[in-house]
């Protein structure tokens, strides 16, 4: 083997260690970029601006958004189109990146009557305080759950007591 061979055999090594090294860096940023998610309703503006109050219905609605993330239970019925985009990066908890609501009221005749959109300014974050939950009645001990129905087994008389 003469200089040449191995000098060319050096620089090819020295290359693929190059390369290497570049591709594992590669892999490593590609492994801490920021997950994007959509979830709920996909939003398209153009639909959205095509629905419009005393022209639409009910059916024209669901033809052009689709069946609504939920509709409301009580009052005047309104459908609800829920969409948010969350970022995440690996190892730590989802953040909301965007988020929307369309409201579509409609009147009694199952007309269009109001088109409301909010967005991420009018969401509420609640932060719970403490780990309990408080409920109506006493309080029960351990052992008062453990050994509370002795006793009351077929004799007519139920948890709270004599009715």
């Amino acid at each position: 083997m003469n200089r040449l061979d191995s000098a060319a055999g050096a620089n090819i090594w020295r290359k693929a260690r190059v390369l290497i090294l570049v591709g594992g860096a590669g892999l490593v940023l590609a492994g801490c970029s920021s997950i994007r998610e959509t979830r709920g309703y996909v939003v398209d503006n153009v639909l959205l601006q095509s629905v419009q109050p005393g022209i639409d219905n009910q059916r024209s609605v669901e033809g052009t958004l689709g069946r609504p993330s939920f509709t409301s239970q009580y009052g005047e019925p309104t459908w609800y189109y829920v969409s948010s985009v969350t970022g995440r990066r690996p190892l730590v908890r989802p953040r909301i990146r965007q988020h929307s609501v369309l409201a579509v009221k409609f009147d009694a005749e199952g007309n269009v009557a109001s088109v409301e959109n909010a967005g991420l300014d009018q969401v509420v974050f609640l932060s719970p305080d403490g780990d309990k939950t408080p409920t109506l009645g006493r309080e029960r001990g351990f052992l008062e759950d453990l050994f509370g129905n002795i006793g009351t087994v077929g004799s007519g008389v139920g948890p709270g007591g004599p009715q």
